[in-house]
């Protein structure tokens, strides 16, 4: 959630930091703000709203010359959204401006003693507390790095921060602790940004900054000290492989919109090296060191526990391993972790530094569990910290709404139960090699239908986007599904939806239905049909209107058959679940929602 920017170089840096501000508006934010040094003097713009308000606000400005600055999105946490609430703050001798990302656990005590000594506070943030923080640090030691570095050791709790004091205009100094912060290497300038996006037509060249650790920033030079000592780390430059193209719309209405299209490719690209030549064994590398797990953890948030609970089907049935799937942030307060031998914790997260599901993988590793990280971000904190981690290999989502990361992570769950299966030696080669092309045949399949979809999902959003609630039932793995169904309809459209596994219904839930109360039921021509019929029509006896996803041959009697292609056993949820997020996409478009970036939301929860 939220986005920093710092810049150093040659451009005018207020209109660069702007520019890079709006490619992380995905993270979701509601006020923005940038500071520079013009003339000896921090000057500091913001406004409440998106960042066209800020724009404005600086058009009626003087252009400013600065070449270093820094700029903030805020999604509120400590104040409301108001002007008075949004970064960059000031300290109250004007020297210093501060960004924040985080909570900084002990403010009120901080702020506290910075009353005692006279400071005034004008924002209900920590944000402003830190930054006096800083301003007393400096009065006693005369060197502003060195100030910074023993504000932040006084800090507690989660941070990524940007500082410019007007003493130095061609310097920042940024530093993280438990939040996204990322340096970027270009020539003749430097950056750092809470995501790639950010500075990706500038620099592919990026080091990934580790948790205690700070970094000093001009033109031509940069130094990475920890934060505890001052002591200088070496740092390695890694070059990223996706361009600034990969992270456009090319042409589509929207971002998700778009990442819901890229799956046959995202398909594609988790495949890739992962399929020996003979298409009857699974190639994951990253797992050969470590063990075959007897019994499997999965803790994840959100969509990544959807993924992680449709891959349990899988992992119990090829690979013959238990599972458990677990919410992050319920995960990490359990009094008691208890671990047997053999048994592995499995962490999702599309971002790679979501709070929870980091926190846990903390947990779970103090608790000595062997933990395996499935994440899409290179370099991100769960990426470093699990004893060994499977890229998704997604490319960017920029769509708040998690769409193609939760096809990738489905994909490398299907690869590692395959991969398992067949190391544990209950998977033949010959069985191997029927999912493998099964597989291999869905990038075209979806090629072919998602057109059609789409045009499905228009006509049946224009149908049913006055309903003020929705049940989503499934059964067997593609509960799951329903489940995630039911978030995206909620997160994109604001319509109250509920996910249930299809049995549920007459436990109490079939009490809310009537002709004002659709079901959207996933009725998939398997061994569980049958039940599943039975269902729709305890729903439909209540006068409940009915969407069916379905497939073709399968009679069904209800408002809304949606034939989509048919693809054998639980790989069947490739088709269905872009089936699910363009209904929600189209219902919340129709809406006039803001579908990239709902209310409320934000793509990377950095904080708990």
């Amino acid at each position: 959630m939220c986005g920093i920017v710092g810049y150093s170089g040659h451009r005018p840096a207020v209109a660069l930091v702007v520019e890079a501000l709006h490619r992380l508006e995905y993270r979701g934010y509601d006020s923005a703000g940038v500071a520079c040094v013009q003339q000896g003097s921090l000057c500091v713009s913001k406004a409440q709203g998106k960042l066209t308000q800020l724009e404005q606000l600086l058009s009626q400005e003087a252009p400013s010359t600065a070449t270093t600055a820094m700029g903030h999105t805020r999604w509120a946490t400590h104040g409301a959204p108001a002007v008075r609430n949004a970064h960059p703050h000031l300290s109250n001798d004007k020297s210093l401006a501060l960004v924040h990302n985080g909570i900084i656990e002990n403010y009120l005590e901080i702020k506290n003693e910075l009353l005692a000594k006279g400071y005034s506070f004008y924002s209900d943030t920590d944000t402003e507390v830190l930054v006096n923080l800083i301003q007393e640090c400096h009065k006693q030691e005369p060197d502003i790095e060195k100030a910074f570095a023993m504000a932040l050791n006084k800090a507690h709790g989660a941070y990524a921060v940007c500082l410019m004091d007007k003493d130095q205009p061609d310097v920042f100094y940024a530093a993280r602790m438990s939040a996204p912060l990322i340096l970027g290497v270009g020539t003749g300038e430097n950056f750092v940004a809470s995501d790639i996006p950010a500075f990706l037509p500038y620099t592919r060249k990026v080091v990934f900054l580790e948790d205690g650790e700070m970094v000093r920033a001009t033109s031509s030079s940069y130094e990475v000290r920890k934060i505890a000592d001052l002591s200088h780390v070496d740092v390695s430059v890694q070059t990223i492989e996706w361009d600034v193209q990969a992270a456009q719309k090319s042409g589509y209405r929207h971002f998700m919109l778009k990442e819901i299209f890229e799956q046959p490719k995202v398909i594609q690209d988790a495949m890739s090296g992962r399929i020996s030549a003979s298409k009857d064994e699974i190639l994951l590398p990253e797992l050969d060191a470590l063990p075959v797990p007897g019994r499997l953890t999965i803790v994840a948030c959100g969509t990544s526990s959807h993924a992680g609970l449709w891959g349990r089907h899988l992992l119990e049935s090829v690979a013959g391993i238990g599972v458990q799937v677990e919410i992050a942030s319920e995960y990490r307060y359990k009094e008691t972790l208890i671990f047997q031998p053999g048994e592995m914790v499995l962490v999702i997260s599309q971002s790679g530094e979501t709070a929870d599901t980091l926190a846990a993988l903390r947990r779970a590793r103090e608790c000595g569990a062997t933990v395996l990280g499935l994440c899409n971000v290179v370099g991100s904190s769960i990426a470093r910290e699990a004893h060994s981690v499977l890229y998704t290999q997604a490319g960017p989502e920029i769509s708040v709404a998690s769409t193609k990361a939760m096809c990738s992570q489905m994909l490398l769950l299907t690869l590692m139960a395959l991969y398992w299966g067949q190391r544990k030696g209950i998977l033949s080669s010959e069985k191997c090699a029927e999912y493998v092309q099964s597989l291999l045949s869905l990038p075209e399949i979806l090629e072919n239908s998602l057109h059609d979809m789409h045009d499905t999902a228009k006509r049946l959003a224009r149908k049913y986007a006055q309903a003020k609630n929705f049940f989503y039932l499934g059964r067997g793995h593609c509960f799951s599904l329903a489940l995630e169904g039911a978030l995206k309809l909620k997160e994109l459209s604001y319509i109250h939806a509920e996910g249930y596994a299809s049995g549920e219904m007459k436990h109490g839930p079939i009490a809310l239905i009537d002709s004002s109360f659709p079901t959207f039921a996933i009725c998939l021509n398997d061994a569980l049909l049958p039940k599943v019929k039975s269902n729709v029509v305890e729903v439909q006896a209540r006068q409940g209107h009915v969407i069916a996803l379905t497939n073709k041959g399968v009679d069904l009697a209800v408002d809304d058959a949606w034939i989509i292609p048919e693809v054998p056993g639980v790989l069947a949820a490739y088709v269905v679940l872009p089936a699910l997020q363009l209904f929600s996409y189209e219902v919340a478009d129709y809406l006039g929602k803001d579908v990239d970036q709902p209310r409320n939301l934000a793509k990377s929860v950095t904080v708990e």
